[in-house]
């Protein structure tokens, strides 16, 4: 059993761990992820590199670390999206989620989705907020699976839908055609 000096001294590396990851996070959406460095995340918060490094390996911990939060908040996005729902109406509110979720936070979209990662995608490993979202998008693809694969077709939505977030975050998409795009890619996916 910790004692209370260990305990506290425990609750305190936890709170320093928090402190760098939500820095690193408000810095990038801010400034963008080449702004995010160890030195001025040391800076940031008033602690030491070294400080720093015995939270985290290096920056590509760090930005694990936030997009693990990322996904944490992205099915509590898509639960409550879906929650009373079903069918057409639950697929339509989880990709209107998804979308919006990738549109307010970018930095975070892209540290869940673009940036490099050591995270495990797609395996028994993978962490469970990973699963979960997976799962509440499988959830809402499924019912619309007629006897095709659901992971493949949960997979073939999810990347559209990734597709339609970042084409448009880098305004590579028309901005007057942007209503038009789900409910045509939803009533596709629909089969």
């Amino acid at each position: 059993m910790p004692t209370p000096i260990q305990q506290r001294r425990e609750r305190e590396r936890a709170q320093r761990q928090q402190l760098i990851v939500a820095t690193a996070r408000e810095l990038a959406e801010t400034e963008g992820w080449d702004a995010v460095t160890i030195r001025r995340l040391a800076d940031s918060i008033e602690y030491s590199q070294p400080v720093l490094y015995s939270h985290f390996a290096d920056k590509g911990a760090i930005i694990d670390a936030v997009a693990l939060q990322g996904f944490a908040e992205l099915v509590t996005v898509l639960r409550s999206a879906g929650t009373g729902r079903s069918g057409r109406k639950k697929l339509d509110a989880l990709a209107k989620a998804y979308l919006d979720f990738a549109d307010e936070q970018p930095a975070l979209y892209e540290a869940m989705f673009t940036l490099a990662s050591d995270l495990p995608f797609g395996t028994p490993e993978a962490p469970s907020s990973l699963r979960e979202g997976y799962e509440e998008l499988r959830t809402a693809f499924a019912a619309h699976a007629d006897g095709r694969d659901v992971d493949v077709l949960t997979e073939v939505g999810w990347s559209a839908l990734h597709g339609l977030a970042t084409l448009t975050r880098a305004r590579r998409l028309r901005p007057d055609l942007r209503d038009q795009r789900l409910p045509l890619l939803l009533g596709l996916l629909r089969g």
